[in-house]
């Protein structure tokens, strides 16, 4: 499962369906829906190519305005047009909201190619460099996902409390992303799961994915059994029954993800390729050991419970608590 935005390029607009993805910066049209040249669309002439963690798109690069809303327009943005792509089914590319600097090396030389709300803030229609990033939890097949991007500022009408702020991690790779360190417990006890490291908030991951040594410790924690046909964790009713919490602990603040947060919704397990009637959890393996400098990806699954914030302006990332936070929807 994947969030989605409808973005308008050229003028007139062309609607796109692009994947929001913060852990990744170029902004790029073409997979699905090919792209229609308009007045405002002018070609570089340059080459442009990104690789991701489950596809790729290469082609070339034009600029052309971007339209979120009437009033949220980009003039000139560059935009990749993909002569081919592989890795996104249903979807017409991806709208990239990483830091500026995941950008270097994707088109030409090493220069960085300004993102969306570097655009934004430099036409003046935000005055703070920052996107808030709300979801709410999808429950069956059949629901449209529901979200909201807000640029230059947050919307306080969805969110619970304040929203806590950590500085950019300082630890690389993770410092390249939209990076924070933080430390995972279970249950009332606070058992350790992954001791205090490096890691990404990416809204372009599905599920949470720790280091295979957190990962482990988990699955043992749970009593989790490995399914053949997705590969993801599974238990019975009875372990559900007795899951417990997980908690990350980030910047002095816990952040609890519940018992039915951590399992896929049920409506939804066909999408997985899984049985209707198992209880998968959303907790996955990374396929590194802990201490590379990026030892875990707070996925959708975790972000889809919490408000969150990426503010270049301040290099700090922020969560807040929403009304789903606690939800019983899975």
């Amino acid at each position: 499962m994947i969030y989605t935005a409808s973005i308008g390029v050229g003028n007139p607009p062309t609607d796109y369906t692009l994947v929001i993805d913060t852990g990744s910066s170029n902004t790029w049209v073409g997979a699905g829906k090919k792209y229609k040249q308009t007045s405002t669309g002018k070609a570089t002439d340059r080459d442009v190519s990104v690789s991701y963690g489950s596809g790729w798109f290469e082609g070339t690069e034009f600029t052309d305005q971007v339209t979120f809303s009437p009033s949220l327009v980009i003039k000139s943005q560059s935009i990749g047009v993909a002569s081919s792509a592989r890795g996104f089914k249903d979807v017409d590319g991806i709208l990239g909201i990483g830091p500026v600097d995941l950008t270097e090396g994707t088109i030409g030389g090493r220069t960085p190619i300004p993102t969306v709300t570097d655009n934004l803030l430099r036409q003046g229609t935000i005055t703070t460099e920052s996107i808030g990033i709300f979801y709410q939890p999808s429950t069956s097949a059949d629901a449209v996902a529901d979200g909201e991007l807000t640029f230059g500022r947050i919307d306080s009408s969805k969110i619970i409390g304040d929203v806590n702020y950590v500085p950019i991690t300082s630890t690389s790779p993770a410092s390249g992303y939209w990076g924070i360190d933080q430390d995972i417990t279970y249950g009332s006890s606070g058992e350790s799961i992954l001791n205090l490291t490096a890691g990404i908030v990416d809204t372009g991951s599905t599920l949470i994915l720790l280091a295979t040594d957190a990962f482990q410790k988990y699955q043992q924690i749970t009593g989790a059994t490995r399914d053949e046909t997705t590969g993801l964790l599974t238990i019975t009713a009875s372990q559900y029954e007795n899951l417990q919490s997980l908690y990350f602990n980030i910047g002095g603040n816990s952040y609890e993800l519940t018992p039915n947060a951590q399992i896929w919704p049920r409506s939804l397990n066909a999408q997985l390729g899984g049985d209707e009637n198992s209880i998968i959890l959303v907790v996955t393996d990374l396929g590194s050991p802990s201490g590379r400098g990026l030892d875990f990806i707070n996925g959708f699954a975790f972000l889809q419970r919490y408000y969150s914030v990426y503010d270049v302006t301040n290099s700090q990332v922020g969560l807040a608590a929403t009304p789903f936070t606690n939800a019983e929807t899975n």
